[in-house]
């Protein structure tokens, strides 16, 4: 599993070697994503956008292949760019974009 591949991806599909940080909740199906970032560095996340990501424990890394498997409405966020976030209300909804860095302390 890698942190980063070159982007963009053939065919603006996720590689299968390809990890993300991934809240446990949309990993065993608890809750659905509902926010996918990819972080200006090129990494993933991808989160339920209801409980805190960074809560020890929260998250792990997994194969994005795996979660788009789970929710194949994940694969088309394949072309989103590094420093983007998106975020929707439900599963099937619209993705809502917008631009995300890092904040600086």
């Amino acid at each position: 599993m890698f942190r980063d591949m070159p982007w963009p991806f053939y065919n603006h599909q996720f590689p299968e070697s390809l990890g993300a940080v991934v809240m446990k909740t949309v990993l065993s199906g608890e809750r659905p994503a509902l926010q996918v970032l990819h972080d200006p560095d090129n990494g993933w996340n991808i989160a339920d956008g209801v409980d805190d990501p960074n809560t020890p424990g929260g998250c792990v890394a997994a194969h994005i292949s795996h979660v788009v498997s789970l929710d194949p409405t994940l694969a088309p966020l394949a072309a989103m760019p590094p420093g983007t976030i998106a975020d929707r209300f439900e599963v099937g909804g619209d993705w809502h974009f917008r631009d995300f860095e890092w904040e600086t302390e």
